[in-house]
């Protein structure tokens, strides 16, 4: 993925996030793969751990390819800069389920990306999936719920 030069660095790490759930929404393993670092991570939203674009890419192709992924929506909390070539961008996401338009409130997330930027190449070292289930507080699954659809 090429991104513009003239966005800020924070806006860098936002396109990154944006092209992995897009990579994700259309269903392309090797796209959401490309976007890690050589030892970055990824977990999942059952607690699956995956390390290398390899193990990504493999984990990911027969999901795509074998069952109906719903498609993500999300909004950005924060982006923090870690360091002179390190962000976290903190976000919440809910899931669309194919043919459908409402936000399937049992698979909201928070979502967690730590990115570094290596030979001027801003890459994914650790993208994790969380699960907003927020036991015994069902106001604030609405809440959430209500936000993202706002969104589809």
């Amino acid at each position: 993925m090429v991104i513009s030069a003239t966005l800020s660095e924070a806006e860098h790490i936002k396109s990154l996030y944006t092209a992995l759930l897009d990579a994700w929404n259309r269903r392309d393993a090797m796209a959401m793969a490309e976007l890690y670092a050589d030892n970055g991570t990824q977990i999942g939203f059952d607690g699956s751990e995956m390390s290398t674009p390899a193990s990504i890419l493999t984990h990911l192709e027969p999901i795509f390819r074998d069952h109906p992924t719903a498609r993500f929506v999300a909004k950005v909390r924060e982006v923090r800069k870690l360091g002179d070539d390190a962000f976290l961008l903190r976000a919440v996401a809910g899931m669309v389920p194919p043919g459908q338009s409402k936000v399937k409130p049992e698979v909201n997330a928070i979502q967690t990306l730590v990115a570094s930027r290596r030979a001027g190449r801003w890459q994914v070292e650790l993208f994790q999936n969380t699960p907003a289930a927020w036991h015994d507080r069902p106001q604030d699954v609405e809440k959430l719920t209500a936000e993202l659809q706002a969104l589809v």
